[in-house]
């Protein structure tokens, strides 16, 4: 099963380039993030032609998750547990086969000296506590997309100018930690330790051209799939196409 996490930044827009990619690359479950459209102008019929079922959690102009399979979604949980009265569309789990699979849209948290920022901490205690329930069930799962974290320094060009941005705080990568050190595994670190391998170019200053990028799209495994995982990778090459996301497909692959 190949398993991929992609932030389109608006489906409609870049229809074009998830389907010629949808083709090319082959995943069998694909986790969209920022589809920024409601699940009834979602670009069903067009999907289903290429061989894509969805499931949506839609929200208008903003955020809004998807799951797409070539087999049917089941048991489909359409927001994070933990907090009933967040409207935001950031989270979409499934079931394909035996394995768990969830599309995360973690929030920016920018400016730090906001509710935006407790937000975003707050948000990843919810993500933490849900990943403990789902590890005392003892299946396979994954965790994948937009997390708005960078682990590591290694993960950004600057980590001095990023220091104190609420993508790289030390209060962050924290928080992110408590995640990972429950006994999940970071797909793409498995199998590439070298340094300045990235998943996002801002599309201000020339970055994509100079390489100037973050890793903030993760797909993370509980130790049942990180059993079964045999190859991961980042796919740079919708990024260099026109109409292009900021973001780049990050994939993972599972016997």
């Amino acid at each position: 099963m190949k398993v991929a996490t992609w932030n389109v930044n608006s489906v409609k827009v870049r229809l074009p380039l998830l389907l010629d990619w949808l083709d090319a690359a082959k995943p069998d479950v694909v986790c969209l993030q920022e589809i920024k459209c409601l699940a009834a102008d979602f670009p069903l019929m067009e999907l289903r032609g290429h061989g894509y079922r969805a499931e949506i959690v839609g929200q208008k102009s903003y955020n809004g998750v998807a799951l797409l399979s070539k087999e049917p979604a089941r048991d489909v949980i359409t927001a994070l547990p933990g907090d009933g009265g967040d409207s935001q569309a950031r989270y979409l789990e499934a079931s394909f086969g035996d394995i768990r699979i969830a599309t995360i849209y973690l929030p920016n948290g920018n400016p730090v000296d906001s509710d935006k920022y407790r937000y975003k901490l707050a948000w990843l205690e919810r993500l933490r506590a849900h990943a403990v329930t789902l590890l005392h069930q003892e299946r396979p799962f994954v965790l994948a997309g937009d997390y708005n974290v960078i682990p590591e320094p290694e993960d950004v060009y600057d980590p001095v100018a990023w220091r104190e941005d609420a993508l790289f705080r030390t209060e962050t990568r924290r928080a992110y930690r408590g995640l990972v050190n429950l006994g999940l595994t970071d797909a793409f670190r498995a199998f590439h330790a070298e340094p300045h391998r990235y998943s996002f170019w801002d599309y201000q200053a020339g970055r994509w051209q100079r390489d100037e990028g973050l890793r903030i799209d993760h797909l993370l495994l509980s130790p049942q799939a990180a059993d079964r995982l045999v190859a991961a990778d980042i796919d740079k090459t919708p990024r260099d196409k026109d109409k292009a996301s900021d973001h780049t497909p990050v994939w993972c692959e599972l016997n």
